[in-house]
């Protein structure tokens, strides 16, 4: 029965037993208190009275004590032990062991604590199993998808541990599965040379803006030497972002590293920019020999011309010099993507490039009626140390794209300055209707040229320009605006 008893009951029960044995205690001192008092102490009958109420007063405390005793040891045992059960078994549920049962004995309480434990746990064991078997599915889900991508990927979190990557990066790295997953890249990179490349852009990259981002990847291929072959690949670099514990803000948990292989395209730009060196080169040939018949033709030794053949004849030197212009351009363009472009640096006085240029422009400014205006600093500028033959090509098409963009009868001014102690800037400024600011970066891509520009050209001229003066670690901006002019302006080391 005391078993089967609520911790409730249990309480009230011990509570009461030992307030009883206190108040018959009580009663019972009182009672033989009274007695005694209203006995007289020469009696006969006072003596072996208080030795009967010693012995009733001790039997009765004694046994008080002792319940008490029991109580205090048996109580907390009664009510700590299923505690100390659902505690344990809290414990382990906590602990993902959903194994755990409850088998309380004693009061319907105890028993329907157990119950309702055992079921949750049953329930939680179920979800658990459920939740790690589709886990389990969808992490073999994506790593099936990560295997299928033919270029090759890694994943890492915010400490550089790597999380996952595919088989084509095992390939290229020449690393195991087992030996790289949840292992750090930055210690695996200690002995891996093309990771920790790969690293040391990661990192670079959280340094870069966006321009210089495209611009790197654009122009800097990774050359990997795998499967008994050269490839090129394009590196890529992404953010993982995931939404923070307010379930709004997006933050970043990882970066993933992506290299595309761009081998086929490498192979075709190559094979594209030998066929236009040959082509370039063929075509010179009958292009002087076009140029040098032409000018037998006009001399006057061999004949008179009319005013129509004049006009023709006029017609096909132009038509010729601007072909034989464009074919100079594009084995320029070949030289610099062939990595063939050979610098010969002397010391150089800006103003004699400046006068190149004007003297090889003179007859289009002439033709346009534009005047050339030069802004040269009256005091002591600094030489350059450049391919000079080069640099005056660029300013040459400067001012020449200058004069074509300009108004008839118009201006243009070309100069230099003393940028700092160790750079000279070269300028070229046009007031015609200017460059929409969409289009500064894409001017000086290849073949690109500005929507609705009636003037000819091939659209290599400042793309070339560009990396001659980077050839030289030298940079060329444009500043312009509708209907302002345009001003270019090159900046080189002296």
């Amino acid at each position: 029965m005391y078993k089967n008893m609520s911790i409730k009951a249990k309480l009230t029960f011990f509570i009461g037993v030992l307030v009883a044995m206190i108040v018959l205690l009580v009663v019972l001192s009182v009672v033989n208190l009274q007695l005694l008092t209203a006995t007289d102490p020469d009696s006969p009958v006072a003596g072996p009275g208080l030795q009967r109420a010693l012995i009733w007063v001790t039997v009765v405390g004694g046994i008080s004590i002792f319940i008490g005793l029991w109580i205090l040891f048996r109580l907390p045992t009664s009510v700590n032990s299923p505690i100390k059960q659902l505690t344990n078994g809290i414990q382990q549920i906590a602990n993902h062991n959903y194994d755990v049962t409850l088998n309380l004995q004693g009061s319907e309480e105890l028993v329907d604590v157990s119950k309702n434990f055992n079921r949750m746990a049953r329930r939680l064991s179920d979800y658990h199993n459920s939740t790690v078997s589709d886990l389990m599915a969808s992490k073999r889900y994506m790593e099936t998808i990560i295997n299928s991508i033919n270029e090759p990927i890694i994943g890492l979190d915010m400490e550089r541990t790597i999380l996952f990557i595919n088989k084509e990066a095992l390939n290229v790295l020449n690393l195991k599965l087992e030996n790289v997953i949840r292992k750090s890249a930055q210690e695996i990179a200690i002995n891996n040379d093309l990771l920790r490349r790969l690293l040391r852009g990661l990192m670079d990259k959280e340094n870069e803006s966006e321009q210089d981002k495209q611009e790197k990847e654009k122009k800097e291929p990774l050359k990997i030497y795998a499967d008994n072959k050269e490839s090129y690949f394009q590196v890529k670099y992404m953010n993982i972002f995931m939404r923070g514990k307010d379930g709004v803000t997006m933050e970043e948990y990882g970066n993933v590293i992506m290299l595309k292989n761009i081998t086929e395209f490498q192979e075709l730009d190559t094979a594209k920019t030998t066929f236009i060196s040959t082509i370039s080169h063929e075509l010179k040939t009958p292009i002087s020999a076009i140029m040098m018949s032409l000018q037998l033709l006009e001399d006057k030794r061999v004949g008179k011309l009319n005013a129509e053949q004049e006009e023709l004849s006029k017609s096909i030197k132009e038509n010729s010099e601007r072909l034989l212009s464009i074919t100079g351009e594009l084995l320029n363009m070949t030289q610099v993507e062939s990595g063939k472009l050979q610098l010969k640096p002397k010391i150089t006085k800006p103003i004699e490039l400046i006068e190149y240029a004007i003297k090889a422009n003179r007859v289009q400014a002439e033709k346009f009626g534009i005047q050339i205006e030069v802004e040269y600093p009256e005091d002591k500028i600094g030489k350059l140390f450049v391919d000079s033959e080069k640099i005056a090509w660029v300013l040459t098409n400067l001012l020449s794209n200058a004069i074509r963009y300009s108004q008839e009868n118009g201006r243009v001014i070309i100069g230099a300055r003393q940028q700092d102690d160790k750079h000279i800037a070269l300028f070229v400024t046009d007031f015609g209707k200017g460059i929409d600011p969409r289009y500064h970066k894409s001017i000086f891509d290849h073949y690109f040229r500005v929507p609705g520009t009636k003037v000819q050209g091939s659209g290599l001229g400042l793309s070339i320009s560009r990396d001659f003066v980077e050839a030289h670690n030298g940079t060329l901006v444009v500043d312009s605006e509708l209907g302002k002019g345009s001003t270019f302006t090159m900046t080189l080391p002296c």
